[in-house]
């Protein structure tokens, strides 16, 4: 395939594959997982290490949390923090670009007290739900494994040492994000052009998705088409994002992606979701690769360590 492949849905690979698999699989991962960065910047994982059970758990906690009283959650709502942990409130976050916020809210979790820099503030955990910081920190830490897991084949696929993420990320200030995208009893009391989540790209390396409660997410396909996003149940989705388009100048794409409203009869219904933006530490160079730099492709973007270009996108956005 070339890279003008128009992909109908995102490609499904298998980590133990690139983890597990002799020199011949683990090249094929490698070549499939760039083709598809290269292309929709999307694909979904199998064989990443979160359980069933831990999954389950983590849904449930994350619901009973965003079940507590507006006023309860706000508790948890450090201004200060700039939304970096804690508790995020309703139509806080915009996407770039746009003035009406989002139809969510959501909480921040960083890395677990063990492993923080100490530049990095602490996790706030609610006192009402017991269970959540255990469940959290499990998927916070798998999740984190598997990302590294995926950067080594991203790297390969560049040409880099197969572990050039790997000290950038182990301790970088990461954030799991469960959110909850609220039910819309009233239609008419919202702005006309107010959406779940607005198209946008993710400011990170690449985002890993556990998996959400209902339909609704999109991307933006590269001949203008948006197409759904689906991963089967065992699956996480996995995205290129916004540093990671800058470092390889844009040779991997950090695809435009929305959630959508969902039908009138459903939008009195939840819908949950929990992303893990896999940032590395803040002095990363993402100074655009050499070899991804020629006469067909040059130099897109400006200089910029990864702290600098966080705090760029965190103002944009509406957090900071």
């Amino acid at each position: 395939m070339t890279n003008e492949t128009l992909f109908d849905e995102i490609p499904s690979l298998d980590l133990n594959d690139f983890k597990f698999g002799n020199e011949s699989t683990k090249a094929d991962f490698v070549e499939k997982l760039g083709e598809a960065y290269s292309n929709i910047g999307f694909v979904a994982v199998r064989n990443h290490g979160l359980s069933d059970e831990l999954t389950s758990e983590l849904y449930s906690k994350v619901q009973d949390f965003f079940s507590l009283p507006d006023d309860t959650k706000k508790k948890y709502e450090v201004p200060e923090l700039f939304g970096q942990r804690g508790y995020v409130s309703k139509g806080k976050e915009k996407a770039k670009g746009r003035n009406t916020g989002d139809l969510k809210e959501f909480y921040h979790v960083g890395q677990p007290l063990e492993n923080k820099m100490p530049d990095y503030p602490e996790n706030i955990w609610p006192d009402e739900i017991t269970g959540l910081r255990e469940a959290a920190e499990e998927a916070y830490k798998i999740l984190q494994n598997a990302g590294i897991e995926m950067l080594r084949a991203i790297a390969l696929f560049l040409g880099l040492d197969e572990y050039y993420f790997d000290e950038k990320v182990q301790k970088g200030n990461s954030i799991l994000r469960p959110i909850h995208y609220f039910p819309i009893t009233d239609p008419d009391s919202i702005p006309a052009d107010a959406v779940r989540a607005a198209e946008h790209g993710d400011i990170n390396l690449i985002t890993l998705l556990m998996g959400a409660s209902a339909d609704g997410l999109q991307v933006l396909r590269r001949d203008g088409e948006w197409i759904p996003i689906t991963a089967l149940p065992d699956q996480i989705v996995v995205n290129v994002g916004d540093m990671m388009s800058r470092l390889t100048n844009d040779r991997l794409k950090s695809t435009i992606h929305r959630v959508v409203n969902p039908p009138k009869e459903l939008m009195g219904t939840s819908r949950y979701s929990i992303p893990f933006f896999m940032h590395p530490v803040s002095e990363m160079d993402l100074t655009c690769l050499p070899n991804c730099i020629d006469e067909k492709h040059p130099k897109g973007f400006e200089d910029m360590t990864a702290g600098e270009y966080l705090h760029q996108r965190l103002a944009e956005i509406g957090l900071k």
